[in-house]
């Protein structure tokens, strides 16, 4: 495969990252908590991997550096390289477990998040899919220790099919219009094929979904189809290597790149920079915006990277689309042992206990402010039956050298969704023999306010 030359300092960096003693890397103890991290810095997926974790890294790194972790407990963590298989994410896994004090597993991989949702229900440790993970998980009465926060794979659909409304004038514009969903072959890049078919159906569009096989580097037939079919948008579910072929090939097949609507995988620096021109007027999905100027991106730089202690190999990554979903990841993961520890005390905490946390993972949009976050992410609500939160999302147009925002906030069709993903949940009960959960099931666990006993 050939690797632009955009990538080859991350495959590079990468490497030597992957085999070095990463900071934080050390025996859990008494008061510390710890993040065993199934990481992938090197593979088709690196840029992916190491944006994102090193933007979750940095700010365990920060909360160490300024507050001496949360509330006295230092926050651990150790990297396992899975270049993004899931055979070598279960064997991160079953290495990993044992160690004391887990707060939290976050692969960034549908595959290994399927493959470890039995186990780490078994082990009692949360396992957090953020923008990503099995649909039904949002349903808490289920999972109850799965959480895929700030958006799902069918809130994500949801959003871009009305981001598309909004642009053809309403929801009544979309009948008679033609898109069509180029996917990455995984079961991340297939979890949505349903959800597409059923949107089509209630609003009269027609959709076609196109598979790019692993990792993507090669779609000439697929875009000579899409010329053919002339689809009003196309729909591009990618990941990795997939998306800057994919917008490179489709101008070399004429399709204008304005029509090209890219999913949260599909919306980095990453994405675009190696297409070169082709990507210029390109709109992808967003949870959370990119750029340095937020108040905590500017600790993590003062903090870290100007004394030689940030993760990233590449300063110029700094506050990139990845590295900043890593910095929201870290909040998230943060904030969720902080809401536990202000309910179990001010110690380290069981697997369980955080599961808690994240049940109650409440940030108003002051409590961001304070966590200098303000606009690089929207508020959170989850609860004990939603574990994702309300699945907002924004749009952002490459416009050759920065993302620009191009829509406000848009929200996905729950009373569409909430239907379908409680019916698959209670299926997936159904087969495993699994009680789902009820309020008063909750209440007797952690009393009719919804705290915990102890």
């Amino acid at each position: 495969m050939k690797t632009t030359a955009f990538l080859k300092p991350l495959r590079h960096a990468a490497l030597g990252a992957a085999l070095a003693a990463i900071v934080g890397a050390s025996p859990a103890k008494a008061d510390e908590q710890f993040f065993p991290l199934q990481s992938y810095r090197v593979g088709p997926y690196a840029a992916g991997g190491t944006g994102f974790f090193g933007g979750f890294i940095d700010y365990l790194n920060l909360v160490n550096t300024r507050d001496g972790g949360v509330n006295g407990v230092k926050l651990t963590w150790e990297e396992g390289e899975t270049q993004y298989e899931v055979e070598k994410g279960v064997e991160v896994y079953e290495r990993l477990k044992s160690r004391p004090n887990i707060a939290a597993w976050t692969p960034l991989s549908v595959g290994i998040a399927y493959a470890l949702i039995d186990r780490v229900t078994e082990d009692k440790v949360p396992l957090t899919t953020i923008n990503h993970g099995r649909t039904d998980s949002t349903d808490g009465r289920v999972f109850p220790y799965i959480f895929p926060l700030l958006l799902n794979p069918y809130s994500e659909t949801s959003g871009i099919v009305n981001y598309i409304a909004t642009r053809e004038g309403g929801t009544e514009k979309l009948k008679g219009k033609k898109i069509v969903v180029l996917y990455h072959g995984s079961p991340y890049g297939k979890e949505t094929i349903p959800i597409y078919e059923l949107l089509a159906e209630k609003y009269g569009f027609t959709v076609q979904q196109i598979e790019v096989p692993h990792p993507g580097n090669e779609q000439q037939s697929q875009w000579l189809t899409i010329r053919r079919v002339k689809p009003d948008y196309v729909v591009l579910r990618g990941w990795g290597v997939q998306n800057p072929v994919a917008l490179k090939t489709a101008q070399k097949t004429g399709f204008p790149v304005n029509k090209i609507i890219g999913n949260v995988w599909s919306n980095s620096e990453e994405d675009v920079i190696p297409a070169g021109d082709a990507a210029k007027g390109y709109v992808a999905i967003t949870t959370q915006a990119s750029g340095a100027e937020y108040p905590v991106v500017q600790e993590i730089v003062k903090s870290l990277y100007d004394s030689g202690k940030g993760n990233l190999q590449d300063k110029k990554r700094i506050g990139s689309v990845y590295h900043n979903l890593g910095i929201v990841n870290g909040i998230l993961n943060v904030e969720a042992i902080r809401i536990a520890q202000a309910k179990f005390g001010k110690r380290t905490l069981t697997g369980d206990e955080v599961r808690w946390g994240f049940e109650h993972l409440q940030l108003s949009p002051e409590r961001v402010k304070e966590l200098g976050a303000e606009n690089l992410f929207r508020s959170i609500h989850v609860t004990w039956d939603n574990h994702e939160g309300n699945g907002y999302v924004k749009f952002q147009q490459w416009d050759g050298k920065k993302w620009t925002p191009v829509s406000d906030w848009i929200a996905p069709d729950w009373a569409l969704l909430r239907p379908i993903i409680e019916k698959s949940s209670e299926q997936y009960a159904k087969e495993k023999g699994l009680k789902v959960r009820t309020k008063e099931d909750v209440d007797k666990v952690n009393g009719p306010t919804g705290v915990a006993k102890q």
